[in-house]
């Protein structure tokens, strides 16, 4: 599987469980550490987890295991790392504090409507 093909599946995965603001950055021009960073962000802790659990388990099923997880105790920035791929799943303080999208405003951003269905790409704006 291609690595922008694991982004989008993540940010459908996270989609799915009703994440908020999922963003998937093309970083491979800015870092040798990956390619495609996955961000999004939960309603609470518990929220964060189960983001976090339904990307693994989505990407588990089509045989890709996360290499390391990160944050599954505080669940408060949850970090997936696919080697390709990096999922950040956050609560909405720490999204706001660390501001990733911010950090990384140099990055592609990959438009929603490449990977959402067309009605809720156009929702997204």
């Amino acid at each position: 599987m291609q690595s922008k093909e694991i982004a989008i599946r993540l940010a459908r995965a996270l989609d799915s469980k009703k994440a908020l603001n999922v963003r998937i950055l093309a970083v491979e021009a800015l870092t040798t550490v990956t390619e495609y960073f996955v961000i999004a962000t939960g309603t609470s802790t518990t929220h964060v987890g189960a983001l976090a659990d339904e990307a693994e388990f989505q990407l588990g099923q089509q045989g890709v295991p996360a290499l390391r997880t990160e944050g599954h105790d505080g669940k408060r920035w949850v970090l997936l790392d696919y080697g390709c791929v990096i999922v950040h799943v956050f609560t909405q303080e720490a999204h706001d504090y660390y501001d990733l999208e911010h950090l990384w405003a140099d990055a592609k951003a990959i438009p929603a409507s490449e990977w959402l269905p067309e009605e809720k790409a156009a929702q997204q704006g």
